[in-house]
């Protein structure tokens, strides 16, 4: 296969990098920037010493089109909502990662992202690459839009007992805390390491872009899905995302019965593990991983659910999901360039 990874010069795009690099079915590996054309990679990355020889080169969908199979789009949003229709034209499938092609409602989009939509149509014929949860469809995307960070560790822990309607719609609460690189490489006062560094903060409250995503696709699987309280909080961390969700049930169930749910759902996901009961999943295990785990608690004096939900952020939440749907998309081993062990400590 030949790939390439527009906005290689990102977070994502260095995990991309990383993984594709060393995957058994990439052949030639191409890298795109708008602004930095014609400079190594290096100067992006310099830990990226071994590719100092590979740079990076302008974005023309024609000549991309003659030379790759697939493109990665790893840009910021509003970008790729512009660039992709063109890829497309030419006949290549697009992975993105931007999360312009992830909102079937135009409206909804442009009042979460205050930025101009893609064209309706692709809209409607990308594919939801949450690869548990759709794989069918994922072999067949030729637009593939990738899951946001939030809503991967969201709906991952959600996702098996919305489908059985056994959460009170009204009751799901989700509080998710995230490490720093979700905020990109870009300068800001909020990423700034005097703010960040022994510092907790909420932000965008109410307002997150990741709302409307993680609540168009609970109402995929239960038509009865209502909005949810999703609350995003800032950790002085690298990497990571927990997600905290609490609901009330609607039957009466056990704490076992609800994990057999789960491990029910996620017995065929190479990436999914459900931990035991009483044990908890850290950031921590799962950094540098396309992993998910899962721990679940259930609180008979309140009648409510706690699910906890762990992925990296840059990986299960960005470039090694979007690696995961690459394989199911082209029919490879779905572990393949992904099947190694989280980085630890």
């Amino acid at each position: 296969m030949d790939i390439g990874i527009v906005g290689a010069t990102g977070y994502g795009g260095a995990d991309l990098i990383r993984i594709l690099r060393n995957h058994p079915e990439v052949d030639n590996l191409k890298l795109y920037s708008s602004s930095q054309s014609g400079e190594s990679i290096q100067n992006s990355f310099p830990h990226l010493q071994r590719l100092s020889e590979v740079r990076l080169q302008d974005i023309n969908p024609g000549l991309m089109g003659k030379s790759l199979d697939v493109v990665f789009m790893a840009t910021p949003a509003g970008i790729s909502s512009e660039l992709t229709p063109e890829l497309l034209k030419e006949g290549l499938r697009v992975i993105d990662l931007s999360g312009d092609f992830r909102i079937k409602d135009s409206n909804i989009y442009e009042e979460w992202y205050r930025k101009k939509p893609a064209p309706v149509q692709w809209v409607e014929k990308a594919v939801y690459g949450l690869t548990e949860w759709n794989k069918r469809a994922v072999t067949d995307a030729q637009l593939l839009a990738n899951p946001g960070c939030y809503p991967t560790a969201t709906l991952l822990g959600l996702l098996p007992l919305v489908q059985r309607s056994l959460l009170e719609e009204s009751s799901v609460i989700i509080d998710a805390k995230t490490g720093v690189s979700g905020a990109g490489r870009g300068f800001s006062a909020a990423a700034h390491f005097s703010e960040t560094n022994e510092n907790f903060k909420i932000y965008k409250v109410n307002r997150h872009q990741h709302t409307p995503e993680i609540e168009q696709e609970l109402a995929r699987w239960n038509g009865r899905a209502e909005p949810v309280t999703f609350s995003p909080h800032l950790v002085p961390m690298t990497r990571g995302i927990m997600a905290t969700m609490y609901a009330k049930l609607t039957d009466a169930v056990t704490e076992e019965e609800v994990r057999k749910i789960f491990q029910d759902s996620y017995q065929q996901a190479p990436f999914v593990s459900v931990r035991k009961a009483e044990d908890f999943p850290e950031t921590k295990q799962v950094y540098g991983s396309n992993q998910c785990d899962i721990g679940v608690s259930y609180d008979d004096r309140t009648g409510r659910i706690m699910i906890v939900s762990v992925i990296d952020n840059l990986m299960k939440g960005a470039a090694g999901q979007a690696v995961q749907n690459f394989n199911v998309m082209f029919g490879f081993e779905e572990t393949a360039g992904l099947d190694f062990l989280p980085v630890y400590p």
